[in-house]
């Protein structure tokens, strides 16, 4: 079986306040970052099990991960397994990068987010220099706040020509055709974030080929439809992997609405969907 599995633990905490997110600088107790690890350790010993499936796995964490040591190692030891096709996270870039050294860079990428205000400019491009000198696939993106387009235009600038830059429509901001054309001079795949797609009823690969994963193992089809499925750990999930229509009305966040099958950006991700890398032009 080819399976794509979102995975999302109890984790929150994260070093910045962006006041763009929801969950910006909560502090887990010592108590709920043990539980996190146990989590995490428990997801990953069950995919390392899976060898008879091809994995594909993007952690997703509210809070940011790769500042814990459990989520390096994790990523480090699946990027070596053999069924793992792809290994990614979504990161805020803030942790060290000489952990990747021990990876398998043929498995493992990064899903990069630049947060103008929350660190330095050359210290955030400083650790996209050293993926690229490492080898490592990643791309880098921003939210499309309207006071964060000199610093896009910057980043887009200093980048390699071959690091996709990603920009992210703000939540609840409406943006006028001049605003619209000035990110998607930076970013051409910019008109699928800018509005919400139309869902209902159309088919979409979560719940067949991708589910989502929480803490304890609950399947949902993805982070956005609570209906479960089963469980991860006793296998109750299985059964009910099939295709079927979306039941929201509308999709508006890429990790949910670049699996619609009416969107053609399995096409345009060739090869590197998880971590938002367009396939070759």
């Amino acid at each position: 079986m080819d399976l794509t599995l979102l995975y999302r633990g109890p984790l929150a905490s994260c070093d910045y306040d962006c006041p763009y997110c929801p969950f910006a600088k909560r502090r887990d107790s010592r108590e709920q970052l043990r539980a996190d690890r146990a989590a995490l350790e428990r997801f990953a010993g069950w995919a390392a099990g899976r060898a008879e499936d091809r994995l594909s796995v993007l952690f997703t964490p509210w809070g940011e991960g790769l500042v814990r040591s459990w989520y390096r190692r994790t990523l480090t030891e699946l990027s070596h397994l053999p069924h793992i096709r792809r290994v990614a996270i979504q990161t805020n870039l803030s942790c060290r990068t000489d952990w990747l050294a021990d990876a398998d860079r043929d498995t493992l990428a990064l899903w990069c987010t630049y947060h103008p205000g929350q660190t330095p400019y050359d210290r955030f491009l400083g650790k996209c220099r050293e993926l690229a000198a490492l080898g490592v696939r990643h791309s880098v993106g921003v939210v499309g706040v309207p006071d964060h387009l000199d610093e896009a235009r910057r980043l887009r600038a200093d980048l390699p020509a071959h690091v996709y830059l990603w920009v992210n429509a703000a939540e609840g901001h409406t943006y006028d055709e001049a605003e619209a054309a000035a990110w998607t001079e930076l970013d051409p795949l910019f008109p699928y974030s800018r509005h919400p797609h139309a869902s209902a009823g159309l088919p979409c690969r979560t719940g067949e080929s991708v589910i989502s994963v929480d803490g304890d193992g609950t399947v949902r089809r993805c982070h956005f439809v609570r209906t479960e499925l089963g469980n991860l750990y006793d296998g109750s999930y299985r059964q009910a992997l099939r295709p079927r229509p979306c039941p929201l009305a509308v999709c508006d966040c890429h990790i949910g609405y670049v699996h619609l099958e009416t969107l053609p950006l399995y096409d345009v991700f060739a090869g590197g969907v998880l971590e938002r890398v367009p396939g070759p032009a």
